[in-house]
């Protein structure tokens, strides 16, 4: 094949002659299901499919490009300053919305959590102190596993996509990866009810991770411009129908999410920046920063109502907030050598931890890929799993004498001393952790002034079970965070590194747990700023931020030279083609040419019906080449690249003409650029919606109006590792490839994000080394 004449469109790869990625896509449309399941080799071989919570999906990426056509122009020539205006305080009104709305879901899961956790965990020590000890265990066990199967059943049933934490979802889809049921309506239900659900289970997950997807889902549903169907039709809401202004509302409430989990409103736009974005402005920041600012004042009013008794179990502490102001902070170099320690052990723990994760979701993709049935027994299994670890693992541990300064043995749901099957006047430590809310064994954990309420052989037997518990739970088809079973375990072996370091040390056991938890976190999020600012804020203590900042740096640093942060593991493992900010050293090698194989689909200025018809119909393609010819122009010119989505409008307009001649003017006078608008939740013109009959098909159509005139253009010898930088950068959908000399045709091809993906380009060139 002459490479001169092909071209990669849309997201289709041709490979010997055959679209394989467009005989998926068909294969989906027409069944449901594809004819191999997705990473059946555990590798990603298609751009177009990619696993979102724990279904397969199609995929799509997002037009960030301002689509620059005489109705764009028209409509920005006429807008007048009151419709900017509108425009601007509409942006700032959907963002204290966002806060609000994100602000209100995170009181309600906590306060949910907190009371059905604590009614089981209230009747479970009710029948311990009547040493009815079988039944404790089978209102424990069946307690935990009716809500894991409760969790379950949402999320195989109603929205697999809701699965997971999420995260990964929401910085594929801002990194310009669409599926339709990463933010559907549907997904917000199951995020909100299965997380409450699940982590009321008892299982080691948090609801934290899921509370980021939630505050994107809210501000998705925000941003879809109105609704036809239930006349939501807004006329000031039809500004928001386009991916750039819904990119930046989820921005919003990604960072809405975080703070409403952590209570941290500058760590969630610090995490938004750092982690979830990948395009940022100073306008974005200001506004993600009044979204979580929002967040902070509906928790601090809802947590001083709470706190008068009227939420039930739940009480101020209810919020992840581990104060550790308490203690002094004072450190010696003794203690600088023990954050070192720290570091290390997090780094490598982290990075083996990210190992396991990947491992245990390879396997667990094969298993969800069976069906509902079988998502549900999984579920059920490490549901029952975990009770037996959480009640059976305590009876080893043994009974520790109260200290005397406290209230000793605890009868309420939480607190550091737990009887368990004790003496009066003793408690057990293992059941101090076990029998608790996550949130609470932190806050047990992270405690100051309690150098020795845990023996060393308790926090060994609950960091070994957090650390297994959390890695065969994650992956499960319910919503499940990954922060608390990091916290959780981090601050397990922070305690122990205290107390080996106590003889010689000023610091806090508390504090040498939360720096576990910091290194921990560093080792497998490799998140920096972000969680440095997220764990300042949560703890309340300001004097450790050096200890936290130099912990996070170690970790991160010994851990990158294992493998990457568990996110981007991921994104990876689930097939997003995810666009990185850098580009891969062996791109140097190639040229923006030599990735664009498959025959190129070109339309005239003024086309025939039956022609467009026919490319729409036979390939998969999302933009197409518009060339001027003669009459139209003194030689074959680029006039532009026009999408599917506009020509199927403009076909159903039947705008047409028997002869080949200009109508743009009627075009223009009978469309409006909101008519081109993109649909919410995937609702626009399909294909089989259009009714040309055969004299239409011979007719001509104008396809100058809503062709876009300034595409992105590179030249062919321009290398691969530039092309893919501005790609990324540009948040583009396509890049035309243009030759270097005129005498050929105006344009050689298209470059998409599948092109740029390592599957792809080892595929095609397998003797270019990966790591050159």
């Amino acid at each position: 094949m002459d490479r001169e004449n092909s071209v990669n469109h849309g997201e289709d790869v041709v490979i010997d002659g055959r679209d394989i990625e467009h005989d998926q896509l068909m294969d989906w449309k027409e069944t449901g299901t594809y004819s191999q399941p997705l990473l059946s080799k555990r590798v990603n071989t298609t751009s177009q499919i990619a696993i979102v919570g724990a279904n397969v999906c199609p995929i799509e990426s997002l037009d960030y490009e301002i689509v620059e056509n005489e109705l764009f122009k028209q409509d920005w020539r006429s807008r007048k300053k009151v419709q900017i205006f509108q425009y601007i305080i509409l942006k700032w009104g959907f963002a204290l919305i966002i806060g609000l709305l994100t602000g209100l879901v995170g009181i309600f899961n906590n306060i949910a959590v907190e009371n059905i956790s604590g009614f089981k965990l209230l009747l479970t020590t009710d029948l311990m102190s009547q040493h009815k000890y079988v039944k404790a265990f089978a209102v424990f066990a069946g307690g935990n596993i009716g809500l894991a199967t409760a969790a379950a059943a949402l999320c195989a049933f109603i929205a697999p996509a809701a699965a997971g934490s999420g995260i990964p979802e929401v910085k594929a889809y801002l990194n310009g990866v669409d599926a339709y049921s990463i933010l559907a309506p549907s997904t917000l239900f199951v995020k909100i009810f299965g997380s409450v659900l699940g982590v009321s289970a008892g299982f080691v997950v948090g609801k934290e991770g899921p509370m980021v997807h939630t505050g994107a889902c809210i501000a998705s549903l925000l941003g879809q411009g109105g609704s036809r169907k239930y006349h939501l039709t807004w006329r000031w809401l039809r500004y928001f129908k386009n991916d750039r202004d819904r990119r930046d509302l989820i921005t919003c409430g990604a960072a809405a999410g975080v703070a409403a989990a952590f209570r941290a409103p500058v760590g969630g736009v610090l995490f938004a920046l750092e982690e979830a974005a990948s395009w940022w402005r100073s306008a974005l920041l200001w506004r993600t920063f009044f979204t979580t600012a929002v967040v902070a004042i509906v928790l601090r009013s809802f947590i001083q109502l709470c706190a008068t008794g009227s939420c039930g179990l739940f009480s101020e502490g209810g919020l992840i907030m581990y104060d550790v102001s308490a203690a002094e902070v004072i450190y010696s170099s003794a203690d600088i050598l023990a954050v070192l320690l720290l570091g290390t052990i997090g780094g490598i723990l982290g990075s083996l931890y990210n190992y396991l994760i990947d491992k245990v979701l390879r396997i667990y993709s094969i298993i969800n890929e069976r069906g509902a049935v079988s998502k549900i027994l999984l579920v059920i299994s490490i549901a029952l799993l975990t009770s037996c670890c959480a009640y059976g693992l305590p009876w080893f541990a043994k009974c520790i004498p109260c200290p005397t300064s406290v209230s000793c043995p605890n009868t309420d749901k939480s607190g550091n001393y737990k009887s368990f099957q004790c003496p009066a006047g003793y408690y057990n430590d293992l059941a101090s952790l076990f029998l608790n809310t996550n949130d609470d064994a932190i806050r047990n954990l992270l405690s100051t002034s309690t150098t020795r309420e845990f023996h060393i052989s308790s926090l060994f037997v609950f960091f070994a079970a957090a650390y297994f518990l959390g890695i065969v739970t994650y992956g499960i088809a319910i919503p499940s965070g990954l922060f608390i079973p990091v916290i959780l375990a981090g601050a397990c072996y922070g305690r122990l590194v205290g107390r080996l370091f106590e003889p010689i040390s000023k610091l806090d056991t508390g504090l040498f747990a939360l720096l576990g938890s910091a290194s921990f976190l560093g080792g497998t999020m490799r998140m920096t700023v972000s969680l440095c600012i997220i764990l300042l804020e949560l703890t309340n203590d300001l004097l450790l931020l050096p200890l936290v900042m130099l912990v996070l740096l170690i970790s991160k640093t010994v851990a990158d030279n294992f493998n990457k942060g568990v996110y981007d593991q991921i994104v990876k493992l689930k097939g997003f083609p995810y666009m990185e900010a850098h580009a891969e050293p062996y791109m140097r090698q190639l040229v923006a040419l030599d990735v664009v194989p498959g025959p190129l689909v070109t339309f005239s200025g003024v086309e025939k019906v039956g022609n467009i018809l026919h490319a729409l119909r036979t390939t998969g393609h999302n933009g197409f080449p518009v060339i001027d010819e003669p009459p139209f122009s003194e030689a074959p010119e680029l006039c532009g690249l026009v999408l599917r989505s506009h020509l199927l409008v403009l076909l159903k307009g039947k705008v047409f003409s028997r002869n080949r001649v200009l109508a743009g003017e009627e075009i223009v006078h009978r469309f409006a650029a909101f008519d081109f608008a993109k649909a919410g939740s995937g609702k626009g013109i399909k294909l089989e919606d259009l009714e040309i009959d055969d004299e239409e098909m011979e007719m001509y159509i104008d396809l100058h109006p809503i062709t876009n005139t300034s595409p992105y253009t590179v030249v062919e010898t321009m290398s691969l590792a530039k092309a893919a930088i501005l790609f990324r950068q540009l948040g583009l959908r396509h890049m035309c490839v243009v030759p270097k000399s005129q005498e050929r045709p105006p344009i050689v091809g298209i470059l998409t994000r599948h092109d740029f993906m390592s599957e792809h380009i080892l595929g095609l060139y397998p003797h270019v080394k990966p790591h050159d």
